[in-house]
């Protein structure tokens, strides 16, 4: 029998109640509210040649109202997409608030995509206008365009990129245009973002395609708004925030941190279009809040690792070792259902003041107060990992398709390798297989244009059907297990989740990547790749001269190391899951190559398929 938690009327009451306090509010009327009470605070900032350049919120609507009236211009109708493929930058924020505000729908196209993949999204949702960033944006638009009949002009960010002649246009001149428009004929656009309703959609997001072709999820301004608020009441956090901006707006995640929750709270956004200058970005900025990919999380930590193991003063790193100690036993002691001994909290303080809090500050995050984690289980060991930095990484699970988290761990209730307990309004329950389902008002009504794929989502009574694998504790914490799909059925009939295995393996700093493989095979082989930003780091202090990853990879003391890396994973594992053979590939994976999706996860069927020679071999 299914499992529901939490007493039915309750959630319902709690959703109706949210709902109400929501009724009839739209992105626009809350952006409207913010800029009317907040206007000169600050909300988006770009890093320009050596400097922030800051928006305030005042600034965001009015270049919003212009952008709508360019859109306008145009002639973009109500209900008409428009496709967005821009790093993070303000600009892609205006492009994105001004479609709404013309009662367009935006949608972010992930920037890696390859050009056959762009005309699906573009096909599927009827694009009318691109608003791209430069040349390699374009470059991944124009060898389609003659399969793409309802695209009737592309905006170019960068100017020097932007071609002569139609269908191209500057963002400039773009701009200039909305400008004349907005001057000449305020009350249009005043009129349509008026007539944008709350069950309106607010944006189409595409997913990740780990399985196939994307899948369009519309998103609506309730869904959104209450999305937002249902994180806001469990964050904790000030009204006016500081965060950092680096996830593609593709991802539902930095939709709700970076647009549909700072538009309420009047927060101050900061961009990161590189994610390698993250840190750097971090250091500058001081979070309040921010969120990581698992992993984002584990590159931070291979990082720290490396700069750790280069450390030969054995006092200093015996202070250090034991400082993360106390901090590991601090957090471990505010979970749920535990208690702090005040011996251990003295302990803590002392610790921070002297070691931790510098090394956070290190890292640009000593103001966090709601560090996250989603879109994929995070290994345990790296939560455990943070939290000897003083520093609760609190998971939330979620998908594109329940605009984003449906469970959280919280500040003062968290679990450590749970993903937390539903958010207020949400009905959860775990099917006879141990599918998680869901129901919220913030679940999708299916997929755009794809009835079959929505009738495999949602079933007649409108449970989401995840595809994930979960199990329940008896305080109500959800922990996922795996993918549906995904669980290897060895030749012995064994069901192994994948991932647990990889999660180990990856507690190495060496391993960037790996894929655990066994399906209908008699034993568990692995696909391992090096983390390209540590394995040189490593290498130098290991004697090795060069930081090639094809001749690291085939390096005796690095396969030496892996091999180390297999055997501590397999101490952690049941006999049936344990890594028998592996294969230390030459290079990484990584979106670009395909073997992971835009949000960094991986394609296991792309793996599976570039490397069916290898697998075979192992089971040779």
């Amino acid at each position: 029998m299914a499992v529901q938690r939490g007493p039915a009327a309750d959630i319902l009451e709690d959703r109706a109640r949210l709902e109400a306090d929501l009724d009839g509010q739209t992105l626009c009327t809350r952006l409207a509210d913010t800029a009317e009470r907040f206007g000169d605070l600050p909300a988006y900032s770009d890093f320009v040649g050596d400097s922030w350049q800051t928006l305030t919120w005042s600034d965001t609507r009015q270049r919003a109202l212009e952008v709508a009236a360019g859109y306008v211009a145009l002639g973009v109708q109500p209900g008409e997409v428009v496709a967005l493929m821009m790093p993070n930058r303000s600009e892609h924020v205006l492009a994105d608030l001004g479609a709404v505000h013309a009662g367009a729908v935006p949608t972010t196209v992930y920037a890696t995509l390859a050009p056959d993949q762009v005309a699906f999204v573009a096909a599927n949702c009827s694009a009318s206008v691109a608003v791209l960033d430069g040349t390699d944006q374009l470059g991944r638009w124009q060898p389609v365009l003659d399969r793409l009949p309802s695209i009737r002009k592309i905006i170019v960010v960068d100017a020097e990129a932007c071609p002569a002649g139609e269908p191209y246009l500057s963002w400039e001149d773009f701009l200039a245009l909305g400008r004349e428009r907005l001057a000449a004929d305020t009350a249009e656009i005043d009129r349509r973002w008026r007539a944008v309703t709350s069950g309106g959609t607010l944006t189409v997001l595409y997913t990740s395609g780990t399985t196939g072709n994307p899948k369009g999820v519309p998103i609506t301004h309730a869904m959104a708004l209450y999305e937002a608020a249902v994180s806001d009441a469990t964050s904790g956090l000030p009204e006016h925030n500081v965060g950092v901006s680096y996830l593609p707006f593709a991802h539902i995640a930095d939709r709700v941190l970076s647009i549909y929750l700072p538009v309420g709270q009047a927060s101050h956004i900061h961009f990161c279009p590189e994610p390698a200058q993250l840190i750097t970005v971090l250091r500058q900025v001081r979070p309040n809040a921010f969120f990581g990919v698992p992993r984002v999380w584990e590159k931070i930590m291979a990082g720290i690792q490396a700069v750790l193991s280069l450390e030969t003063d054995e006092v200093k790193k015996a202070a250090v070792a034991g400082a993360m100690e106390v901090g590991r036993a601090y957090v471990a002691s505010c979970e749920f259902g535990q208690t702090t001994p005040p011996e251990l909290a003295a302990a803590y303080e002392r610790a921070d003041a002297a070691v931790l809090s510098v090394m956070r500050g290190l890292l640009g995050i000593d103001r966090v107060a709601h560090a996250l984690s989603g879109a994929a289980p995070m290994p345990v060991e790296v939560a455990r990992f943070f939290a000897g930095l003083g520093l609760k990484i609190l998971d939330v699970y979620g998908m594109t398709e329940t605009t984003g988290a449906v469970t959280a761990n919280v500040n003062d209730s968290f679990k450590l390798g749970t993903v937390g307990r539903p958010f207020p309004g949400v009905e959860l329950r775990l099917a006879e297989d141990g599918e998680i389902l869901v129901r919220s008002a913030t679940c999708t009504s299916g997929y755009l244009n794809q009835p079959e794929a929505t009738a495999d989502l949602l079933d007649p009574d409108d449970w989401v059907h995840t595809g994930d694998i979960g199990v329940l504790d008896d305080d109500g914490f959800l922990k996922v297990v795996d993918r549906k799909k995904e669980l290897i059925i060895t030749a012995g009939g064994e069901n192994i989740a994948p991932s647990l295995i990889e999660n180990h393996l990856k507690e190495h700093p060496l391993v960037g990547q790996a894929l655990a493989y066994g399906d209908r095979r008699p034993y568990i082989v692995a696909l391992i790749t090096l983390d390209g930003e540590v394995a040189p780091v490593w290498a130098a202090a290991h004697g090795i001269d060069t930081t090639d990853l094809a001749a690291l990879a085939e390096h005796p003391i690095v396969l030496d190391e892996i091999g180390k890396a297999i055997n501590d994973a397999n101490a952690q594992l049941a006999r049936v899951q344990q890594v028998k053979k592996w294969r230390l590939l030459p290079a990484e994976w990584t979106a670009e190559s395909e073997e992971l999706t835009p949000t960094l996860k991986l394609k296991r069927r792309v793996v599976h398929g570039k490397y069916t020679d290898v697998i075979d071999s192992l089971y040779a």
